[in-house]
């Protein structure tokens, strides 16, 4: 992973572990992305349980964003 970075949100996480994590969000946000589909196509009027699902879709995308933004540094040309 080259020099130890000090970013408190994932000290003492390892890579492969932060990778474990940010394949099994990545799976988990498309499995919300088709329950949505399927709740519209259903003719679900649930708008409640929709908003909770995107809100939660929402949620795992930031953390994807964060997980990524840590394994791959950013490169200033």
């Amino acid at each position: 992973m080259g020099p130890a970075r000090q970013d408190e949100a994932f000290s003492g996480v390892t890579e492969e572990e932060l990778r474990k994590r940010l394949s099994a969000l990545k799976i988990e946000h498309r499995d919300l992305d088709a329950a949505i589909d399927a709740l519209k196509a259903s003719g679900s009027t649930d708008q409640l349980q929709i908003a909770r699902l995107k809100k939660r879709k929402l949620l795992l995308k930031d953390q994807i964003a964060q997980i990524e933004d840590y394994l791959i540094p950013d490169i200033i040309a």
